[in-house]
């Protein structure tokens, strides 16, 4: 904005001294031309009056000598009374030029050798005296490349103080602009401390308030997101007592003792949401050095939860793939909530016997992780990764998914949702490594042959 501001100035600026510039200095090219003539009429005029009183050959040459113009002055006399025509001082225009001003009797100019030359006409008894005053070129440009000068030079301050001030009108309105700007990225990095100051021009000013105004807003919605996940989280433990409560008199069985574990990581996720809730900032900083965990541990550990439940309904488990340590960048129990949002919707939203495998695939730069079924399948992909949305069924919050994705963005990774070769629904987890986005050319016809050569193995 600023440099476009500085460039219009400048054409504008411009055209307006070329506009008037350029008259006025032809203007006072013809005044200079003018004013040379002018004085070369003075001194014609000077002559007239010695003539009509005499044609003497000495007292005119005394007389143009006196007009101080004795070498650029010739007075031509025509022939009469028995004489022959003559000629004082010397003769700059043509024979032709000096018998047509006689003829016409009006005063003329005539191109010469170094400038001009008026021809000024006298009528006398005898007949037409030509007076010829010389004109030198220097004479008509006098004072001409002088005023040249002094107009360039006031165009050259016109330009250069049009840019200035455009360049510091550019920078009133830029800067606004710019913190503005800087204000709304640090808004989006989670610095929700930012404001803008409210100053510069009208319209940069009005959105300077509605940017500290929404900014406000947001602060506000997060105390109050907050707030209510921390008061709804707290709710959730009477009826956590409850559960551990009975958990604690189911006796000892594999059962009650996944119960009392599984009632356990409850009570820690809740414990977890509310600590997290009752934080005065939000957590936006990025895993560290180190930080992440092993993949295949966690989809043992999760597979073995949810092995009793398949049992009881009859279901099919596989995995692969989880045979080797696999490192990624993702916490441990962002990934155990994952693989159960994605496990859970599996028996969810699948009849009872329907088998479900689960396989992790390990590459030089991401990680998939592919959770698939035999079931009906998901008739609209999109829909279904819509956060909130959900399928309309009991219990279903439609943020399942939506956790696997956010899962998967926070490494520059996507979640995919396909057929799977067992009939059903195959939801991808890809998991970058290196944080860079995912190439995806050629992966998935790679992974059916490996899922199709391990169900024929």
């Amino acid at each position: 904005m600023r440099w476009a501001l500085v460039k219009v100035c400048l054409a504008v600026t411009a055209m307006v001294v070329v506009a008037f510039a350029v008259p006025l200095g032809l203007v006072i090219k013809e005044m200079a031309r003018d004013r040379a003539f002018s004085n070369a009429e003075r001194e014609a005029a000077v002559v007239v009056p010695a003539l009509s009183i005499t044609t003497d050959r000495e007292q005119l040459e005394r007389v143009v000598a006196s007009a101080g113009s004795d070498d650029g002055m010739a007075v031509h006399i025509p022939a009469g009374d028995g004489r022959g025509a003559v000629d004082l001082g010397r003769q700059r225009a043509a024979d032709a030029d000096i018998a047509a001003v006689r003829k016409l009797g009006r005063a003329s100019t005539a191109e010469v050798r170094g400038g001009s030359a008026l021809l000024q006409p006298v009528a006398l008894s005898l007949g037409t005296v030509v007076i010829e005053v010389f004109v030198p070129e220097s004479a008509v440009s006098n004072g001409v490349a002088t005023a040249w000068a002094v107009l360039a030079a006031v165009g050259a301050g016109l330009v250069v103080g049009s840019v200035a001030v455009a360049d510091r009108l550019g920078v009133r309105m830029v800067q606004p602009a710019q913190r503005l700007v800087e204000g709304a990225h640090e808004l989006g990095e989670g610095k929700l401390g930012a404001r803008v100051p409210e100053e510069g021009p009208t319209e940069l000013r009005l959105a300077a308030v509605a940017f500290n105004s929404m900014a406000d807003q947001v602060v506000q919605l997060l105390a109050n997101e907050r707030e209510l996940a921390a008061d709804l989280s707290h709710r959730l433990r009477t009826p956590l007592t409850v559960l551990r409560l009975n958990a604690a008199s189911l006796g000892d069985s594999p059962a009650a003792d996944q119960t009392r574990t599984a009632v356990a990581q409850l009570e820690r996720e809740v414990d977890t949401i509310i600590r997290t809730a009752r934080e005065a900032k939000p957590q936006t900083a990025a895993a560290g050095p180190g930080a992440g965990c092993d993949a295949a541990e966690v989809v043992r550990e999760r597979m073995a939860f949810w092995s009793a439940l398949a049992e009881d309904e009859g279901r099919k488990v596989r995995t692969a793939g989880v045979d080797r340590p696999v490192r990624i960048p993702v916490a441990r129990a962002d990934l155990a909530a994952a693989l159960d949002a994605l496990l859970g919707n599996v028996f969810r939203h699948t009849p009872e016997g329907t088998a479900f495998a689960v396989d992790v695939h390990n590459g030089d730069d991401a990680v998939i992780v592919l959770v698939s079924d035999a079931g009906p399948g998901i008739p609209d992909p999109e829909t279904a990764m819509a956060r909130g949305r959900g399928s309309g069924a009991a219990g279903s919050t439609g943020l399942g998914l939506d956790i696997v994705r956010r899962l998967a963005e926070s490494t520059g990774g996507d979640v995919r949702i396909g057929s799977s070769v067992l009939g059903g629904t195959e939801v991808r987890l890809w998991l970058q490594l290196d944080g860079r986005e995912p190439v995806r050319r050629g992966h998935r016809g790679a992974m059916r042959r490996r899922r199709r050569a391990a169900a024929a193995g």
